[in-house]
């Protein structure tokens, strides 16, 4: 690690404990997540850090969300769960399969579950560091009943807050032309770093690149590559706390 970084890191902690909270069990590389999304502030990302715990206690209290608390999501079988793409695992959300969520706080907790299992599945057995996720999100066939803004924002605005430097790309598939102004709404939420992650395919050579960046064998079928669809909730993991 480069002596700037240990500095950086060292300067966090001590500034962690000033806000009266602990970096105990918490490894480097899961400080260096927080650090990064300040741009190596250190009394910013012990702020950021600490707000992140106190969120994780009070919302997460089990240190995960149960599949029991999210059924009325998971019935609706829209979100899956591919191989490691780059040491990456994929997510892909199929939006025509989404309704906007009557109960907020279950959809929150939805969100909680699916980033902490696709997480999760990339480290079996590591530590937890510095693990990222692909997402895919697919708006083919959709109609104005599945368009859900304000669970786009709140999904992103999870990311950014409690899963700082989780994303490593999102694929935008298949965007139908009345969706532009609700992603230009919903693109207003986004800090610059998330932004710079989102790729939207919209022609052939884009789709071509999108392929061979997550890997043809990763790539679900329907797509244009081999593998096959696996719903999250037919993939056998425990959950881990992030």
């Amino acid at each position: 690690m480069e002596e700037t970084q240990e500095i950086a890191l060292t300067q966090m902690k001590a500034s962690v404990q000033k806000l009266g909270s602990s970096t105990e069990k918490c490894g480097d590389p899961t400080l260096m997540r927080f650090l990064i999304a300040r741009s190596m502030d250190p009394e910013k990302a012990a702020k950021m850090f600490v707000q992140w715990r106190k969120w994780r206690a009070s919302f997460v209290p089990n240190g995960f969300i149960s599949e029991s608390e999210v059924e009325d999501q998971l019935a609706d079988r829209k979100i899956f769960l591919q191989d490691l793409s780059n040491g990456c695992p994929v997510m892909i959300v199929k939006a025509s399969k989404h309704y906007p969520a009557k109960d907020q706080l279950q959809f929150k907790k939805f969100v909680v579950f699916l980033l902490d299992k696709v997480i999760a599945s990339s480290y079996r057995g590591r530590e937890i560091g510095n693990e990222k996720l692909i997402g895919i999100l697919d708006l083919q066939q959709l109609t104005y009943k599945n368009v859900d803004a304000r669970g786009l924002i709140t999904g992103f605005q999870f990311l950014q807050a409690y899963y700082p430097e989780r994303l490593a790309k999102l694929f935008i598939l298949h965007m139908p032309r009345f969706f532009l102004s609700v992603w230009r709404m919903v693109s207003r939420f986004l800090e610059k770093a998330t932004a710079e992650k989102i790729v939207i395919v919209s022609n052939e050579d884009e789709k071509r690149d999108f392929i061979m960046e997550i890997g043809e064998e990763i790539v679900p079928e329907e797509y244009g590559g081999r593998a096959k669809l696996v719903a999250i909730q037919d993939v056998e993991l425990t959950p881990v706390e992030d």
